[in-house]
């Protein structure tokens, strides 16, 4: 049997520095995704981390169970270093 789970969406109006929007336009470009994306996985990841839950990181998830990792791995500093060199292109 198959269900379809439907979210509606709401439209919200933000006012943000144009730069940063500039910016952000052409990483959601570069990353394949929509900007409204981007956005509502970093709200998501805001109000997970309130709850006291740690989401693994987009940039990790399709390596799970493919490499050990050592024990003290900072991802976080791993992360900004990817997130540098997209920034780049």
């Amino acid at each position: 049997m198959f269900y379809q789970i439907r979210t509606l969406n709401t439209k919200l109006t933000l006012s943000i520095d144009q730069s940063v929007i500039e910016k952000a336009k052409k990483y959601a470009k570069s990353s394949g995704r929509s900007l409204s994306d981007l956005i509502e996985s970093y709200l998501k990841s805001l109000v997970k981390q309130e709850k006291g839950k740690e989401e693994v990181p987009n940039e990790f998830k399709d390596l799970y169970g493919a490499v050990k990792l050592p024990a003290d791995l900072d991802h976080k500093k791993e992360i900004r270093e990817i997130r540098a060199v997209r920034e780049k292109r």
